[in-house]
């Protein structure tokens, strides 16, 4: 993903690892496909990829740090936007089909699975028929980023505990408290108009 990308809704994975990485004092550093950086939480090793290819052709970069990591397919976690839940909402599953999401889409056919878990995070709907693209690769407004920013240590504690006890455990105890509603976006005055 390139710089013009960096704010923007579709980014908010490399949001969260930002926010991980920062908060471990860690950093991360280009490699090949990707920038990676490795930290430690309760004797488990992590390993951070925000691949720098286009979203549409990041499982090269997974399926490549994979391999050289060793990584198993019960351990890879994808964290990636969606536009199916309200803004905010935090949504854990154990594997499933890509949504529509390109970046999905492609890590599944490179791997030759979609078994592998995944954290969709809600970056609403509030925008126009037609103009997808263009509010998925817009900035957030002053409120949503405010809001999203709120949200994103509850994500990073659903990706450690998923690094810990596992995806079971970890739908069971953060589901619930990542659901937003619509109603809750208004209330939040996050500024997207939805139903």
């Amino acid at each position: 993903m390139g710089d013009e990308y960096a704010e923007t809704r579709h980014n908010i994975g490399f949001m969260v690892l930002d926010a991980m990485a920062k908060a471990s004092n860690s950093s991360f550093t280009g490699k090949r496909y990707g920038y990676i950086c490795s930290l430690k939480y309760k004797g488990r090793e992590f390993i951070l990829l925000k691949p720098s290819t286009f979203m549409n052709l990041s499982g090269n970069a997974v399926r490549y740090w994979m391999n050289k990591e060793k990584i198993e397919i019960e351990n890879l976690l994808v964290v990636v936007d969606d536009i199916a839940l309200p803004l905010g909402s935090i949504r854990m599953r154990p594997k499933g089909s890509d949504g529509g999401h390109n970046g999905l889409a492609h890590i599944s056919l490179v791997l030759g699975t979609d078994q592998y878990a995944r954290i969709r995070v809600g970056i609403g709907n509030g925008f126009h028929r037609g103009s997808q693209v263009k509010f998925v690769l817009g900035t957030w407004s002053p409120e949503e980023r405010k809001f999203i920013e709120e949200r994103i240590d509850l994500v990073i504690e659903m990706v450690k505990s998923f690094g810990t006890v596992g995806t079971e455990l970890t739908m069971t105890t953060f589901n619930k408290a990542g659901k937003i509603t619509a109603r809750d976006n208004k209330e939040n005055k996050t500024g997207q108009k939805l139903p």
